[in-house]
């Protein structure tokens, strides 16, 4: 190494291990950052990047190896640790009080006073340069409940300049954002790298690596498995996160022919939200709901499920009426759903594994008032390793795995109720590559057994890649359907942005 980049060197960690009970988080991982540079850092959900993030902003605390700072070893035993020496991480789960302002959050327990009072004038005043510096227009005297995800994401990397941080960790920054709020926000990461920040960046969207990136490096098992440049074609980093290589992105494995329609859907109406909603699910195949954000899917999908009312039309399993807003009554016909919020809505986060993927099956499972504990555990079990799910034991808590993993044990629990219609809301949000995959081939092996799965993505190549039909939905109506042949992204766009038409029997002010 040169002395230039010795001089540069901003953050070193050298095998770097740490354990949890039965589990080996992290297993040797060597990583560096210099001056001035985006070093992402990849891996699959459970590879250990959140461990290693938190080591460095003081929440756990290795059990070997060194972190050198500036070329001299430290120790990080807290959050205070971290910033004094010049770290700061903006995490998914942003670390602001809402009932604040934008200034008293940025400068949250280090207000300047003057006369032993909080010097309001002067705590904007540094605050507005903080905020021009990240190029985001809002006041600081905004109260933070008033702001957009992507304000509050800017707020946030204000307030790690505000603590004059020279390493600045991003955990998925891009998540949850629109692809023009993603533009600015590579603006400022760009900005802040020409200020001499460095930057370690996580992210699960390999396109936005070599756009931003200077060097990865990947993570797998808990073991850092290679560095290269940000330039290495997609594949290659695939091949490094997962042990293999991914021949094909979506693997739909598309059936000669369908069956019954499992799930018929006419005219399902629910006021001011969506209208004249039709559609069939065959056995055994995928049908995709796309469109824009507010087009109405998650709403239709809700109501099928029983989760949320509607003012007219019928829902059929196999033929069978289900009565509305009873989500008994869905799960008894065989209904089962994933929602979009998997930690919000699908799962019990403080239950055990074996206890999520028992929750649907547990009255089934009981006689007499008593559960069948045994045979539920033998079931989990079978559907864990179905499943792949990578844990300690059934007993580990679901809050503990990561997001692939909880996702699989949203999905394994209608598995284990032999659901004749999935829905999927989002299914692989937040979801690295590796487990994207084994999630599609879920998806393959529930149509393959003659069930029927209905899907909704704001990931257009997902939807296009793993339906056989595709419904595009755009102001709460259904606005065509496309076949897998004809559908393209630029048919699915078209059909996305047009305006369906009214036939008149509602209020022009519902859309």
């Amino acid at each position: 190494m040169s002395d230039r980049v010795e001089s540069d060197e901003l953050l070193r960690i050298e095998g770097i291990r740490k354990t949890f009970p039965g589990v080996v988080a992290l297993d040797g991982v060597d990583f560096d950052l210099r001056r001035g540079e985006v070093h992402v850092l990849l891996g699959e959900n459970g590879a250990g990047k959140s461990t290693l993030i938190k080591t460095l902003s003081g929440a756990h605390t290795p059990d070997a190896g060194r972190i050198l700072v500036g070329g001299e070893e430290v120790r990080i035993n807290g959050a205070q640790d971290s910033e004094r020496l010049g770290i700061a991480t903006i995490y998914q789960e942003f670390n602001l009080v809402p009932d604040l302002t934008v200034a008293e959050n940025i400068f949250l327990g280090r207000q300047p006073r003057r006369l032993g009072m909080i010097d309001r004038k002067r705590m904007d005043a540094d605050a507005a340069v903080l905020l021009e510096r990240v190029g985001v227009d809002v006041s600081p005297r905004t109260r933070v409940r008033e702001l957009g995800i992507a304000r509050l994401q800017m707020v946030e990397i204000a307030k790690a300049l505000s603590l004059d941080a020279r390493v600045l960790i991003m955990d998925e920054p891009t998540a949850v954002l629109t692809s023009e709020e993603v533009e600015k926000l590579f603006a400022i990461v760009r900005r802040l790298r020409a200020d001499g920040v460095g930057i370690v960046f996580i992210t699960h969207h390999l396109e936005e690596i070599a756009a931003l990136g200077d060097r990865v490096t990947v993570i797998r098992d808990g073991a850092s498995v290679g560095q290269v440049p940000a330039s290495t074609p997609e594949e290659e980093l695939v091949r490094l996160m997962v042990g293999r290589s991914i021949e094909q992105q979506y693997p739909r494995e598309r059936p000669d022919g369908t069956g019954e329609a499992l799930l018929t859907v006419e005219g399902l109406t629910r006021d001011g939200v969506f209208h004249d909603i039709g559609f069939e699910v065959r056995a055994g195949e995928v049908v995709g709901i796309a469109g824009l954000v507010g087009a109405g899917r998650t709403e239709v999908v809700r109501a099928v499920f029983g989760a949320d009312p509607y003012d007219r039309g019928s829902v059929r399993v196999g033929g069978t009426p289900l009565r509305g807003h009873d989500v008994g009554a869905a799960m008894a016909a065989g209904i089962g759903l994933v929602p979009e919020d998997r930690k919000g809505q699908g799962l019990v986060l403080d239950a055990s594994v074996e206890e999520n993927l028992g929750l649907v099956t547990l009255r089934s499972a009981s006689r007499a008032g008593l559960v069948d504990l045994r045979g539920q555990h033998t079931a989990a079990a079978r559907i864990a390793g179905q499943l792949g799910v990578r844990m300690a034991g059934l007993g580990q808590h679901v809050r503990t795995l990561s997001g692939g993993n909880q996702q699989k044990v949203v999905i394994g629990k209608w598995l284990l109720a032999d659901t004749k219609v999935l829905i999927l809301d989002e299914p692989t949000r937040g979801i690295d590559v590796g487990a994207k995959v084994e999630i599609y081939q879920l998806i393959n092996e529930l149509t393959a057994a003659g069930a029927a799965v209905l899907m909704i993505s704001s990931d257009l190549p997902e939807v296009l890649g793993m339906s056989d039909r595709v419904l595009v939905m755009a102001q709460g109506r259904i606005a065509g359907e496309l076949a897998a042949a004809e559908a393209t992204q630029d048919a699915v766009m078209a059909l996305a942005v047009s305006t369906p038409q009214n036939d008149g029997t509602e209020a022009d002010g519902g859309h």
